[in-house]
């Protein structure tokens, strides 16, 4: 009998020993999780100040995007208001010949010769500007440049070709501006 006590009596020490070692466990096992949650409570404070440098570098751009357009904006609206800037100064020299040789001109040949030397100089400042003059004698009529006012029968003139130039026609660096108006032949 006394070896059935020292057997219950070891028995129940293993099972003592098992009931702390199992005791031990949860322990180890709530130290590890608390450090993996640490461990993750760090990573999204890192994560967090990173989103955060990120807004804070979109607004900047955004701010600089903003700032770009208003800059932009006003430059051109400055462009747009002085664009003429080079033709005025060119006309305005012919302008104030003018003036001078209506003050200057004793009879009709000197008014007559000053005008003339005005307007070849006024047709030399805008063809540097690109005015072009669109061509009309001998043309074939082309509706992308001319405007037919009249049209007429002519025996010598062929078909669909311009007859008359009423009014000059002109091209701005290949763009037409103003269409020549003409009197086209049509049989």
């Amino acid at each position: 009998m006394a070896s059935d006590k020292e057997e219950k009596i070891e028995e129940e020490d293993q099972n003592l020993s098992d009931e702390e070692t199992s005791c031990e466990e949860p322990s180890n096992e709530i130290a590890k999780l608390n450090e993996k949650i640490a461990e993750l409570e760090e990573n999204l404070e890192k994560q967090e100040e990173k989103t955060n440098e990120y807004v804070s570098y979109s607004q900047r751009l955004q701010a600089d995007f903003e700032n770009f357009k208003k800059i932009n904006e006003k430059q051109n609206k400055e462009i747009i208001k002085y664009a003429n800037e080079n033709l005025i100064k060119n006309i305005l020299d012919s302008y104030e010949d003018l003036g001078r040789a209506l003050e200057n001109s004793s009879n009709y040949e000197e008014l007559k010769e000053g005008i003339e030397l005005i307007n070849n100089k006024l047709k030399d400042a805008l063809k540097k500007e690109g005015l072009e003059e669109i061509p009309t004698k001998g043309e074939k009529f082309d509706p992308f440049k001319h405007e037919a006012l009249m049209v007429e029968a002519d025996e010598e003139i062929e078909n669909g070709y311009i007859i008359q130039e009423l009014m000059k026609g002109y091209t701005l660096k290949d763009k037409v501006i103003k269409y020549s108006k003409v009197k086209v032949c049509k049989k």
